[in-house]
């Protein structure tokens, strides 16, 4: 929908309040008129119904107002005596409009000073449980989101199992685009199948709340995948759809270049405008590698409590004894002392082999996972030249990401009908890479990372479990609990502070109302 057409809906929506409760208004002591004016209708409604002025604010923010609109229209019909199980359920499954029966038939009085507290224990259960979700949703929409590493393309640094919290205000917030959604249900509902927690319109404009901090090269990110029309992210066998922006995967991947950034991958490592790329020292580089025994198998719980390889790391090739690993210079150091490897050497492919998988899919371009570009990392505002050789590179962008028409006559390239030798680029491109260079679905897969893409920067891990531990309780990697994401050296946990301070105010809480009982 357009900002035009969401006006016309806007103003739509107060017409139909103002014709269902300006009677109401009346009976409360207020103007009829008072019923008409946008958000101080709202305002002036709080009051009649005995609630805090703030609530007006909980109209407007997607996903909220959809729990908040059922409790408005049932707080309203109470407030005229309209108190019975079945009034409640009318006004939910009339989506409001029982409140034009309640205004113009019904012979009600306003009731002033009418208890605000739930006549039930049900009553108070579904109370609570609406303000919990309306607080978690606020939570987890505007300041802090739950994730969880499905994958190992950043092992070492954040390791599968590693369940984290994503800021989301470091970056800015992004507001919901999609007006009608489950709270906190991101996209297939669980256990479903793939069945969509949302629907795909109304949609909101893209817009996004100040942040405090810039993108920086090699900070880890939270994006929505930008080539995800998977129905579910880890079924390819569920189906495809389309899907709005703020309801793709989301991903987590290192950003390697930033707008304005040369970047170019020459033997797996990545160079930023002619330098080698130096990654912050939690960082640990993987690489694929073919090992070879000496005809037997590989004990993975050996490499796992030995050397710290997990089984993400291994596959078995064949039954002769032949694995790919995807592991540091430092584990393979080691592996070759082991009496059991026949040899171990890195695979990789080789400067000016074609890897049809590799972005941006074009014949022009010679590029694997290895060896990749130059490209350019699109800055807003700065213009590139065109032409179609380097048309592949920055396609999507121009016809997807910025909304143009783009097609090709003969020689010309034309945008939005006007043939075009140059353009201009309306946001900033991000370039998202894993660690495990061999074994990542990142941006040599499907290109630049949108600005509107970013959801926001993993800060904390406050719970791993490992599933190739032995036990119950070994499962718990108890020295990455309560670990921050950012910083120097080997993480710290902050698990035993937590604990510690925790007693602390059962014991301060415990002896407060000794003394009040006193």
């Amino acid at each position: 929908m357009t900002m035009t057409e969401w006006l016309i809906f806007f103003l739509v929506i107060q017409l139909i309040h103002f014709l269902g409760t300006w009677k109401l208004y009346v009976k409360a002591g207020r103007k009829a008129w008072e019923a008409l004016v946008p958000v101080y209708n709202a305002v002036v409604l709080m009051k009649i119904i005995n609630r805090p002025w703030w609530w007006v604010i909980l109209l407007f923010i997607p996903i909220v107002n959809q729990i908040m609109f059922p409790v408005l229209w049932v707080e309203t019909i109470r407030s005229f005596g309209r108190n019975s199980r079945q009034d409640t359920i009318l006004a939910i499954v009339t989506l409001g409009l029982y409140i034009f029966y309640v205004n113009y038939v019904l012979d009600v009085k306003y009731i002033e000073d009418r208890s605000l507290k739930p006549r039930t224990d049900a009553g108070e259960w579904i109370s609570s449980i609406l303000f919990a979700v309306v607080a978690a949703t606020l939570v987890h929409t505007y300041f802090m989101q739950p994730y969880v590493i499905p994958t190992p393309s950043l092992e070492k640094t954040l390791l599968v199992g590693d369940f984290l919290f994503v800021s989301k205000f470091h970056y800015g917030a992004k507001t919901p685009m999609t007006t009608v959604s489950m709270p906190m249900v991101h996209d297939a509902i669980p256990f479903t199948g793939g069945k969509m927690s949302y629907l795909p319109k109304p949609q909101l404009p893209y817009f996004r709340l100040p942040g405090f901090e810039n993108i920086e090269r090699n900070d880890i990110v939270v994006f929505n995948w930008p080539a995800d029309t998977l129905v579910v992210i880890d079924d390819p066998s569920k189906g495809v759809r389309h899907k709005p922006l703020d309801k793709r995967s989301n991903y987590v991947k290192r950003c390697v270049g930033i707008p304005g950034d040369s970047l170019e991958v020459r033997d797996g490592y990545v160079y930023i405008n002619g330098n080698k790329n130096v990654l912050p020292d939690r960082a640990k580089l993987q690489f694929s590698y073919i090992a070879q025994t000496k005809g037997g198998l590989l004990n993975l719980n050996y490499l796992h409590d030995r050397y710290g390889i997990s089984s993400n790391s291994v596959h078995q090739l064949n039954n002769s004894g032949t694995y790919a690993l995807y592991i540091t210079d430092e584990e393979v150091a080691k592996l070759k002392n082991n009496p059991n490897i026949l040899s171990i050497e890195r695979a990789k492919s080789q400067k000016g082999e074609k890897d049809a998988s590799v972005f941006p899919h074009s014949p022009n371009f010679n590029w694997n996972v290895d060896h990749f570009g130059p490209i350019y990392i699109p800055e807003a505002g700065k213009t590139v030249q065109l032409n179609l050789d380097v048309l592949p590179l920055y396609k999507r962008i121009i016809e997807e990401y910025e909304d143009n028409t783009l097609s090709v006559r003969g020689n010309q390239i034309m945008i939005n009908g006007q043939q075009a030798n140059s353009y201009t680029f309306k946001q900033d491109y991000y370039w998202m890479m894993g660690d495990n260079r061999n074994n990542s679905q990142d941006a040599r897969m499907w290109g630049y990372v949108p600005y509107d893409h970013v959801v926001g920067k993993p800060v904390f891990v406050w719970m791993s479990f490992d599933k190739d531990a032995k036990g119950l309780f070994n499962k718990v990697r108890w020295d990455r609990v309560f670990t921050t994401v950012g910083g120097s050296g080997k993480p710290v946990s902050y698990l035993r502070y937590f604990l510690i301070a925790l007693g602390g105010w059962f014991v301060f809480n415990y002896f407060r109302k000794k003394r009040k009982a006193a």
